[in-house]
Formats: structure tokens, sequence, C-alpha cells
């Protein structure tokens, strides 16, 4: 799994403490933005997050190219809505000859199945070939690709959407392909946005596990998500 972060909104803590300012401000922004000092923006940044008004971290964005992962992970990505998406297209690509796919862990490390698996993968892959050289449209021969396929994808999401990206897959309970991009896309924004992020991440980091009987025996250590 390859993730970096390519695009971001410039000193995107002290759009937040902007936007937070300006509520209550009779100057408009750019006087604002001279006055602010780090010390500032760092104060109006915690406040911002512990009073819970996070609609000024929906002014600051970041863009990940994403790469290596599977259509299995991409199908449950895209179910968070605010953010915006730009998926290799399996109706115009071809997969001849540079097909890949991911292998769950609990595959791998067995060895019958991990044989089975790369097997049926192979005769997928084959018979996708055959239906491409038979003339079938590559938009329909992709109808055969598994779940395991591997793809790339650009995602775009605001802060606000990003903390709630971070508590729902960051959690123990959620998938395991998700949760380790859920890990590396953290890491890489508390690098340019450590304010807003830094009690980013599941539930139980912050206070009680809401999922009751369903909570993990292993819940995740801060240390987890550190840069």
């Amino acid at each position: 799994m390859k993730v970096n972060l390519i695009k971001y909104t410039r000193e995107p803590e002290k759009m937040v403490a902007v936007a937070a300012r300006l509520c209550y401000s009779p100057v408009g922004v750019d006087e604002l933005m001279d006055e602010l000092g780090d010390e500032d923006v760092e104060k109006l940044v915690r406040f911002v997050i512990k009073s819970g008004h996070h609609s000024t971290i929906e002014h600051i964005y970041f863009t990940f190219a994403i790469e290596g992962v599977s259509r299995a992970l991409t199908h449950q990505l895209v179910r968070h809505r605010i953010a915006s998406y730009n998926q290799q297209s399996q109706r115009y690509v071809k997969f001849k000859d540079n097909f890949e796919y991911i292998t769950p862990p609990s595959i791998e490390k067995d060895k019958d199945s991990k044989k089975k698996f790369d097997s049926l993968i192979s005769n997928i892959h084959n018979l996708y070939k055959e239906l491409l050289d038979n003339g079938v449209e590559a938009e329909d021969a992709r109808y055969i690709l598994p779940n395991a396929s591997e793809t790339k994808i650009i995602v775009t999401m605001n802060g606000r959407e990003l903390l709630h990206f971070f508590t729902v897959r960051c959690c123990n309970r959620a998938q395991w392909e998700i949760r380790e991009l859920a890990k590396k896309m953290l890491k890489l924004v508390r690098k340019v946005a450590p304010i807003v992020f830094e009690e980013a991440g599941p539930n139980c980091l912050r206070g009680p596990c809401p999922e009751g009987k369903f909570k993990c025996k292993n819940p995740p250590k801060a240390s987890d998500f550190d840069v």
C-alpha cells in the first residue's frame, strides 16, 4: 500500500483559526491573517476542537494519492460521501499484462489457502485475457474481476470529514485494509496539521468505547498513530 499526501490547504491550522475568529471580528480576513500569531492559532484551534465547533475545520482540504489497495477497500472508502474521488477505471484500463491483486493476511499465512487463492486469481485473469482477445469489451470483461483487484484512487477530504473517517476507520473493528489506510493517512496529516489531528483516531482514545458488547479486547494505543 502506497499513500501520499499530494496537496493540502496552505497553513491549514491558520485557516481554521481565521475562520473561527472571523465569526466574532469586526475586521476582514486579510487583517486576521496578519494579526494571528502562532500562539493565537494554537489556542484557537484547540478551543475549536474541544468545543466541537468543527464547521471551521471544513475549510481545510487534504488530497491523497493511494495505490496498492483492493477494490474491496475502495468500496468501503467511497461510503464517506463528503469527499471527492477519482479511481482507476476497469472500464477503460485493460489489465492483460499488469494485473495485480491484494492478498488478505489471513490467507497469506495459510499455505494451502494461499495456493488455492492464487490459483483462482490466475484462472480469473486468464479468462479475462481470453475474453479481451475474443473481442469482448473491457467494460464487460471486468465483470469477472475479483474484489481483490488492485486499484489506484485520488481522494480529497476536508478536515472535519477526516476526523470522522479516522474515528470509524482507525478502530480495531474496522476492516484490516481500510484500517491500515486510515493509519497511514492520519500520520501524514499530523505532519502538516498536528493540532487539528492530535486527538484524532478511534473513540476509545478520547473516552469509553461506544461499541458496547462489540468492543475489542485489545484497544489501540495513542502511540499506534504517532508520526
